[in-house]
């Protein structure tokens, strides 16, 4: 099992994402989180799923050295992408967040995480999608969510699995697990593919 295979690498999480944190550890996969920053900005004229694979490609470059040969390295990055086809980082301040959620309210919006790994000669990455659909919501729910959890360090300015996924969302096709940051069934399937 990928499980047992893995307690004797060392694997390395590219990420100071505690959701990422959490859903790999959840995963029974024990690692050390190593952060080595990169330049997160992209190429307006790209589309959402080569955007956020190059982020996390780009993120995943930083560790080709030989210390991290013999380590298995995983590297992330999410985006959200409005019905209008805009992607949206993460917000610059609370007004900022306010709006964007405002934007999203009503209307069906896409996650895309990118996953990009690497363990001696073998790299590869894939970009798994969500579709979510947020219910309308008040200026005062808004105002509640961001005054309450400051959602800064999110794509798209919220986190599903916070109160506002608790009230606001109203379906999502696809990967729950992918909105927060880490589509966890897929990163199994494809870790498979490496330790046969």
């Amino acid at each position: 099992m990928l499980q047992d295979k893995l307690k004797d690498i060392s694997v390395i999480l590219g990420s100071k994402s505690p959701r990422r944190k959490e859903l790999l550890s959840a995963m029974d996969i024990s690692f050390e989180v190593e952060v080595i920053e990169t330049d997160e900005s992209f190429d307006t004229t790209l589309d959402s799923v080569s955007i956020v694979k190059s982020i996390a490609e780009n993120k995943l470059s930083a560790f080709d050295s030989e210390g991290y040969f013999d380590r298995l390295v995983i590297c992330a990055d999410t985006v959200v992408v409005d019905d209008k086809g805009s992607v949206l980082g993460k917000p610059a301040n609370l007004a900022e967040a306010k709006s964007v959620i405002s934007s999203l309210a009503g209307k069906p919006h896409t996650v895309y995480t990118a996953v990009a790994i690497a363990y001696r000669d073998v790299s590869l990455s894939f970009v798994e999608e969500t579709t979510v659909w947020l219910n309308p919501l008040t200026v005062e729910e808004i105002d509640y969510y961001v005054e309450r959890y400051k959602p800064l360090d999110k794509a798209g300015s919220y986190g599903i699995q916070e109160w506002i996924g608790r009230i606001g969302i109203n379906k999502i096709v696809g990967s729950y697990e992918n909105v927060i940051g880490l589509p966890t069934a897929r990163l199994q399937q494809e870790l498979k593919t490496i330790f046969k």
